[in-house]
Formats: C-alpha cells, sequence, structure tokens
C-alpha cells in the first residue's frame, strides 16, 4: 500500500472520529468537567477508528485487526488521551472552557499524525 492511500483514508477517517469526538466532548461538557468530557469524546473516536482504520486504511497481506493489534491500539491511545486530556484541562484552567473547546482540534490534530505514524509501522502489523 502507498504511503499516499494511507494518508488519504486515515485523514477521512480521522475527521469522522474527530468529530465524534469533539461532538460528544462539547456535548458533555455541559454537564461534566471538561476532562472526563474529553476522555468520552476520545473513547467514542476510537472504537469506531480502530475498526476502521484496521479494515480500510492499513488492511493488507501484511496487516491483522486481532487481539494483539488491539493491545498496540491501547497502549497508544492511552498514551495520547492522558497527553491530550492534560492539553485540554491545562487550558480550560488558563484560559476558558471556550478556548478548550476550540483548541480541541489542533491538539487532537497533532496527536493524530503521531497515531498514523504508530498505526502504520506498528499497531496493526501482524
Amino acid at each position: 500500500m502507498s504511503l499516499g492511500r494511507h494518508a488519504r483514508h486515515y485523514f477521512l477517517i480521522g475527521m469522522l472520529q474527530w468529530l465524534i469526538d469533539w461532538g460528544v466532548m462539547v456535548a458533555l461538557t455541559h454537564w461534566i468537567p471538561v476532562a472526563p468530557a474529553n476522555v468520552g469524546g476520545r473513547v467514542a473516536g476510537a472504537l469506531l477508528g480502530f475498526w476502521l482504520n484496521g479494515r480500510v486504511t492499513f488492511a493488507g497481506d501484511d496487516t491483522a485487526v486481532g487481539h494483539q493489534q488491539l493491545r498496540r491500539y491501547l497502549v497508544m491511545w492511552t498514551s495520547t488521551t492522558i497527553i491530550s486530556t492534560w492539553a485540554m484541562h491545562t487550558i480550560d484552567v488558563e484560559l476558558g472552557l471556550q478556548w478548550a473547546r476550540l483548541a480541541k482540534p489542533a491538539v487532537e490534530f497533532a496527536l493524530g499524525g503521531v497515531g498514523f505514524v504508530l498505526s502504520r509501522h506498528w499497531i496493526y502489523k501482524k
């Protein structure tokens, strides 16, 4: 599979994940603090992203979507969720909730770049 094809599919699926993630986070911040709302949004997006990226983006003879890949994905997801939640909390405390809501796309875009490299070269490999 070509880098361009992987990047296009990862971007499109990532946009769908991001919309779900951001929408859930914004909705939840009406009732709960931003940190747990951010985790809730990331869980919602991750459920869809793991499956779609494994079956569409990185599908090939040398890849799989199984228990080993899920464990790797969870390591990456947990790490990026900690970073994302710390960033959202810090922005909320320093600048306010509106800025945290607006900053979420930029934070997730940066973390998405890390996720792409790890997904392509580690997570989905057999």
